[in-house]
């Protein structure tokens, strides 16, 4: 059965916050993926006008007050749509959100009950690989696992997999937080390779701010997993 023949029963959220520049053709291009029933945009409390271009392109639109962090806004996401697939997707990507059906096939499939946009590395941009590098050391030795595309914000589950714990990390940490929490709990994972074209922090003072508060809010996951993982064996 091809794509266009399935039943529409995919919801996607779009955290977003200040991101009147990108979303309109993100969300025009999602319009066009014919099994997606549902789409959601949170506006993370912008003071742009995110949420006045949602309205226009005729999708649902949760506006939050204040801007509270991406874990906050998926799960007020989570809690409004009850498809039998969920996907997560930033709002940045474009018209490369077409790509969005490689996420959801292997779950029609039964070949995964969770997908994560593995996207290629674009040699000479971005920072220089710490952040990544944290990630995944800090995955395996939690773990004892690999998963290349921790950070990717590029994500499917079935809608039974999504639980308010696997949200509650707050700040950057949400990406590797809840993919450290689906490997202990050893739900079939699946990586996909997607041609996603993105907004790349750069290298200059924003940028390493940026990058620092990444870091240091999965440095933070990490450090409260090793403490509790002590713990618990202590207890044992």
């Amino acid at each position: 059965m091809t794509m266009c023949m399935l039943p529409k029963n995919v919801g996607v959220i779009i955290p977003a916050y200040n991101e009147s520049a990108n979303l309109a053709i993100t969300l025009r291009t999602l319009k066009k993926v014919p099994i997606i029933k549902d789409i959601l945009v949170i506006d993370d409390g912008s003071w742009d006008d995110t949420g006045d271009i949602a309205l226009k392109e005729g999708v649902t639109l949760l506006s939050l007050d204040k801007n509270q962090g991406k874990g906050n806004a998926l799960q007020m996401g989570v809690k409004y749509l009850y498809n039998k697939i969920i996907v997560f997707l930033d709002a940045d990507i474009g018209d490369s959100a077409k790509e969005v059906t490689k996420l959801i096939s292997p779950i029609l499939q039964d070949k995964a009950e969770v997908t994560i946009g593995k996207i290629a590395f674009t040699p000479g941009k971005g920072g220089f690989g710490l952040v990544k590098g944290l990630s995944q050391v800090g995955f395996k030795s939690l773990t004892g696992k690999e998963c290349h595309s921790i950070l990717s914000g590029q994500r499917a589950f079935k809608r039974e997999i999504l639980t308010h714990e696997l949200l509650s990390y707050r700040g950057y940490g949400i990406e590797f937080g809840m993919t450290v929490d689906l490997a202990l709990k050893n739900v079939r994972i699946v990586e996909v390779p997607m041609d996603i074209r993105h907004r790349i922090t750069g290298r200059d003072l924003k940028g390493f701010r940026h990058r620092g508060k990444q870091f240091w809010d999965i440095l933070k996951v990490i450090l409260q997993k090793k403490i509790k993982m002590h713990y618990l064996k202590r207890v044992d």
